[in-house]
Order: structure tokens, then C-alpha cells, then sequence
């Protein structure tokens, strides 16, 4: 039986905004870079009560907030905390599985310090964030990593909740099927048709049926529906590449793909800040009105440190594109790849005590 935590920082980025800023604190702060074309990076927990939600338009936000304190985002100084919450993981656990920044499952079966419970070892992690750092942090305990990751979010912020083993089949029968890894907007919706709203309802389903519904997928959620997630504590993941894309309404010139780059180089940009390690590499993808594809990459010496600086990088990958001036495109698509360990990378000085 395992005994997996999974620790979650809660409104990260706005948090540590609101710690080194008093007078940001008790505030609704909103991270993003203000503009139309600006999404939210992460709201504090007084932007929340307002609607505000990360990935949303920043316009949006800004509709729902009035009173919002927007604050653009400093990714370096989240990339230091998160460096130092890891350390304090590895305290503890020897396999650690960071999922971003500010989340990751540990495997705490056996730990390196010799608590007894993995509940007593959730508690001292918490604590020693709270301490150390200075920030809060929820956490989930429960024999596998699917009921870990929804009990880290059960008493959020700043909570501890812990599913029993002997407690799951209690636990689970009420959970909305959303709650479950993977079910998406479609495959919720694929599931309210048939009449399944809760995991009670998907346990009444079976497994042929699913499997005709969902494939490969169907076999998932029967095993999701009665607790069963054998998927282990993997310490390295790596993410291999993260990009966006879009297809213009009409064909456009190559200069008059700009305003999409640099809305897709934000998208992109965001994405990639929940990644516990860094992209070194931006990719520009054009097709044109013929449905040919075209690819071009830049490595700088140095990662991109802001969003400003990558997409001025991706904008500046259309040079390379050696067509005529008549030529249209389109799609275009911006990305990142050539991701690396924080470890290998240069580190920030130390913001705080």
C-alpha cells in the first residue's frame, strides 16, 4: 500500500507577490500583464472570491475585479521559491514527481526522516513552508496519486486532507465526474448525456460500456471510479515541448502575422510557467495557403527570462523565412522545447529570509 502527499502552493504566484509586498496583502491581486491580449498568470484568494481565474483574459479579469492590484509577473523570483520548496521535498521524500512550480506528488511510503504516518510528514512539510518560506501550502494524503491530487484540494488554502484507504470506497461515490484526471469539457459533456454525473452513476456503468464509449479511455475511468491508480512516482518527467496555435479567418501576409505571435507567445509563455524546469528553445510554425510547413528555432545563449523576450524572439524567426512578399499563410504557431532542469540553471540571489 503506498502512502502518497501531494503538496500544493496555494495562489503561488500571487502569494509570493503578496509576501514580499506588504501593502499587497489582503488584496485581490491579479499577476498578468495588463491588455487585451493578456491572460491572468494567478489570482490571490481575495481576486477569487470575484470570479477571477487563471488563464482568463486579463480584460476579463479586470470586468470582474474593479479593484483588482494587477502586479506583471516576475517568473524569475516564483522560479526561486519554487527551488527552495523542492528542497524542503527532498527533506523527505526520495522520490519526488514535480508536476510544476508550485505542485508536486511525493511518494512517502518510506520517508527520510522517520515519521510514522504520511499524514505526520504532510504536517512537517506545511510547517516547515509556513516557516521558512513564509507561504502557505495544501496538501492531500491518500494511498494513490489520483485521491492525493483531489484531497490537496479539498480544504484549500492552506489545508490538509486525508483519504484513508479504508475510507475511498465511502469517499468517492459523491465526486462529481469532473473532479476525475482527464475529463475534459467534452468527455463530461459525452458523459452527462448518459446520464452520469457523479462517480456513484460512472460505477453503475460497465466496463463494456464504457470501453465502446471511450475507448481506451473507458478502461480509466472504471478503474478512476473505484480508487484504483496504479501510476507511480515518476522523480523525472520531462516535458518535451509546450505550443500553441491558430488559423487566421483569411490568408495574411507574414508581417501581418504579428498581432497572433504575440498573442500565442503569451499563451505559451503561461504554460510554461508551471513547469518545474525551463524551455532554452523558441519555435516559430508557419503554414502557408499552400499547406506547406515551415519551422524556425532560436537557442540563445541565455533561457528567455520574460514573455516580452521570447516573443520578440519568435517575431524575430520570420526573418529566416526567405519567401516572397506575396505569399500568404495560413496558420502560425509559437512554442517552446529543450526544456531543462532548474538545478542547471543559473540561480536568482535570494529575495527573502
Amino acid at each position: 500500500m503506498r502512502k502518497i502527499v501531494h503538496i500544493d502552493m496555494d495562489a503561488f504566484y500571487a502569494s509570493v507577490e503578496q509576501r514580499d509586498d506588504p501593502e499587497l496583502r489582503s488584496k485581490p491581486v491579479i499577476v498578468a500583464w495588463r491588455g487585451n491580449r493578456s491572460v491572468v498568470c494567478a489570482a490571490s484568494y481575495e481576486a477569487r472570491r470575484f470570479g477571477v481565474r487563471s488563464a482568463m483574459p486579463a480584460s476579463q479579469a479586470e470586468r470582474l475585479c474593479p479593484g483588482g492590484v494587477f502586479v506583471p509577473p516576475d517568473f524569475p523570483r516564483y522560479v526561486t521559491a519554487s527551488r527552495m520548496a523542492m528542497q524542503i521535498f527532498k527533506q523527505y521524500a526520495e522520490s519526488i514527481e514535480p508536476l510544476s512550480l508550485d505542485e508536486a506528488y511525493l511518494d512517502v511510503t518510506v520517508n527520510k526522516v522517520g515519521l510514522p504516518t504520511a499524514t505526520r510528514v504532510a504536517m512537517a512539510i506545511r510547517k516547515q513552508i509556513r516557516e521558512e518560506l513564509h507561504l502557505t501550502a495544501s496538501a492531500g494524503v491518500a494511498p494513490n496519486k489520483f485521491l492525493a491530487k483531489i484531497a490537496s484540494d479539498w480544504r484549500k488554502p492552506d489545508g490538509l486532507f486525508v483519504i484513508q484507504p479504508e475510507t475511498v470506497n465511502e469517499f468517492l461515490p459523491s465526486l462529481s465526474i469532473a473532479r476525475l484526471p482527464g475529463v475534459g469539457k467534452v468527455t463530461e459533456r459525452k458523459l452527462l448525456e448518459i446520464g452520469v454525473r457523479t462517480v456513484a452513476d460512472l460505477q453503475g456503468l460497465d466496463l463494456a460500456v464504457l470501453q465502446d464509449q471511450f475507448g481506451r479511455y473507458g478502461v480509466r475511468l472504471y478503474e478512476l471510479a473505484r480508487g484504483i491508480d496504479d501510476s507511480e512516482v515518476v522523480a523525472h518527467r520531462p516535458t518535451k515541448s509546450i505550443s500553441a496555435e491558430d488559423t487566421f479567418q483569411h490568408d495574411v501576409s507574414l508581417a501581418q502575422t504579428e498581432p497572433m505571435i504575440r498573442h500565442l507567445a503569451e499563451r505559451v509563455w503561461v504554460a510554461s510557467r508551471r513547469e518545474a524546469r525551463i524551455a532554452r528553445t523558441v519555435i516559430l510554425k508557419l503554414k502557408t495557403s499552400e499547406f506547406h510547413i515551415l519551422t524556425r528555432s532560436h537557442t540563445p545563449h541565455l533561457p528567455p527570462c520574460s514573455c516580452e523576450e521570447m516573443t520578440n524572439t519568435a517575431l524575430s524567426l520570420r526573418d529566416r523565412v526567405a519567401l516572397s512578399p506575396q505569399q500568404r499563410f495560413r496558420l502560425v504557431g509559437v512554442g517552446l522545447s529543450n526544456f531543462q532542469d532548474l538545478d542547471s540553471m543559473p540561480a536568482q540571489p535570494l529575495l527573502f529570509g
